[in-house]
C-alpha cells in the first residue's frame, strides 16, 4: 500500500513572500521589463528610494527604475528580519535590506530598511509601495 502525499496548498503569506522575492529578483537582474511585472501601473503606486524624494504613480516610478539600472552594473540584495503582515487584499512585507552596488568605477555597501505594499488583483500580488530608509552604519556610528 502506497501513500500518495498530497502538496500544500501555498497560503496567502506564502504568494505575498514569493511576490516580494520577486521584486527583489526584479531589482537584482536590472531589467526594468522584470521590475514592471510585479509592479501594479497606476496613478496610486509610490516609491521612496532612500534619501530620495517620494516619486508619484507608475510613470514617474518607472522612470526612476530605469535610470537606476542604467547606472548600476551590479546589485546583490540580502534579506533579513522579513516581517509578513496580510488584511483583506492588502500586505505588507518589512525587511532589512543589505544591499551591494557596483558601478562602473565604484560600489556601495548599505543597510536600509523597507516596506513594501502590495495589493491583491487578478494577476496576484502586485506592489504600489516601496518606502526604503537608510539604516546608520554600525562601523561609523557611536553609542553615547
Amino acid at each position: 500500500m502506497s501513500t500518495q502525499i498530497t502538496p500544500q496548498k501555498p497560503t496567502p503569506e506564502d504568494a505575498l513572500r514569493a511576490a516580494n522575492t520577486r521584486f527583489y529578483s526584479a531589482f537584482e537582474s536590472l531589467d526594468i521589463a522584470q521590475m514592471e511585472a510585479v509592479w501594479a501601473h497606476d496613478d496610486e503606486v509610490e516609491c521612496v528610494h532612500p534619501g530620495w524624494e517620494l516619486l508619484l504613480g507608475w510613470d514617474e516610478v518607472r522612470e526612476r527604475w530605469a535610470r537606476l539600472f542604467a547606472n548600476a552594473r551590479r546589485v546583490r540584495i540580502a534579506l533579513s528580519s522579513v516581517w509578513i503582515r496580510i488584511e483583506g487584499r492588502v500586505g505588507w512585507v518589512a525587511c532589512t535590506e543589505h544591499v551591494t552596488t557596483a558601478f562602473a568605477d565604484s560600489f556601495d555597501d548599505a543597510m536600509v530598511q523597507a516596506t513594501n505594499i502590495f495589493v491583491l488583483q487578478e494577476e496576484g500580488w502586485m506592489l504600489v509601495a516601496h518606502h526604503a530608509s537608510p539604516l546608520p552604519n554600525p562601523a561609523h556610528s557611536t553609542v553615547q
